[in-house]
């Protein structure tokens, strides 16, 4: 099978190639998923897990991409619960070959079922940021009716889901980000926007909660916004600093099945949109990790192309 695979981690990005792959093996409770469409972060270049395994050996050449939607090719040994011919989206192992490839092996766990009114493409956008941008606001953020919460990055993919929810959760939002931003970030739903070239972020005032996927400076500017008993919330890098009488958390997502469920249920129903800023076949992967974003959103890579009406009946999902 043809797959994105490196080798050499100083290489960077540059080590990126399109070559054959083996076919990947179906553990237990695993799936084989024919993959449709993946997502991809580009600071998985530099993640421990692209480059060992879970006992800290090295596994290179690795197939990159952790966010997979497709269909079930094959069940591995003790595998309940999903069906070959069943579309299915989800989130796969740090530290296995990922989706960036025709096939992929996956936890079944780690796999919801797909409405058939998303499209692959949708799917492939919604994992990893939809969970991120849930768990953050959430499970650690502790975000409820009526409270003021600051979101970073508001053009990205964990930026643009966190506005929904966190609007549809009764939150007032203030939502940061590019001069570019500004539209998406209101059409989505948040009440106030920054632009972090031009306003200060003093202007966002106090809020209960900061969901930061930026880090640096903005990171550290953003303590001083949380109102005592608030939560300051990144996914970039542990925090240094503190909000006074508040609390700071790093994470870094995990699985979750039934949320997954969840997500893609909303998106079924229009109270969830994932923006794909760009579509690339597989050829071109490589360049993707690096070209500029030019929209809103996440890139997603195209393994099948899938036909037209399907992907203009979900289009709008």
């Amino acid at each position: 099978m043809r797959a994105v695979r490196t080798g050499e981690r100083a290489a960077g990005a540059a080590g990126l190639v399109v070559t054959d792959a083996p076919y990947p093996h179906a553990g237990e409770n695993d799936v084989i998923v024919r993959v449709h469409a993946a997502g991809f972060t580009p600071g998985e270049l530099n993640w421990p897990g692209t480059w060992t395994d879970r006992a800290g050996r090295d596994r290179a050449p690795s197939t990159l991409g952790h966010e997979v939607s497709g269909v079930v090719a094959e069940l591995g040994y003790g595998t309940t619960g999903l069906t070959v011919g069943q579309r299915v989206f989800g989130l796969t192992d740090w530290t296995r070959d990922g989706t960036l490839a025709e096939y992929v092996a996956v936890e079944a766990r780690n796999l919801a079922p797909l409405p058939a009114t998303v499209s692959h493409l949708s799917a492939a956008a919604l994992p990893i940021s939809g969970l991120t941008a849930w768990q953050g606001l959430f499970d650690h953020g502790r975000l409820a009716v009526g409270q003021r919460v600051l979101i970073h990055g508001a053009g990205g993919g964990v930026g643009s889901l966190a506005i929904q929810l966190a609007h549809q959760a009764g939150a007032y939002v203030i939502a940061t980000g590019r001069a570019r931003d500004r539209a998406i970030a209101t059409e989505l739903g948040a009440h106030a926007f920054l632009d972090l070239d031009a306003d200060q972020l003093a202007a966002a005032g106090q809020v209960d909660l900061v969901l930061d996927v930026i880090g640096g400076e903005v990171l550290a500017a953003s303590a001083a916004q949380v109102r005592p008993g608030g939560t300051l919330v990144t996914i970039a890098a542990p925090p240094t600093v503190s909000p006074e009488g508040g609390r700071a958390l790093f994470f870094i997502v995990e699985p979750d099945r039934h949320r997954l469920a969840d997500l893609a249920h909303r998106v079924h129903e229009g109270r969830l949109r994932p923006l794909v800023s760009t579509v690339h076949p597989l050829d071109e992967a490589p360049h993707a990790y690096t070209a500029p974003r030019t929209a809103p959103g996440k890139p997603i890579i195209q393994v099948i192309e899938a036909e037209p009406e399907a992907e203009a009946g979900a289009a709008g999902a």
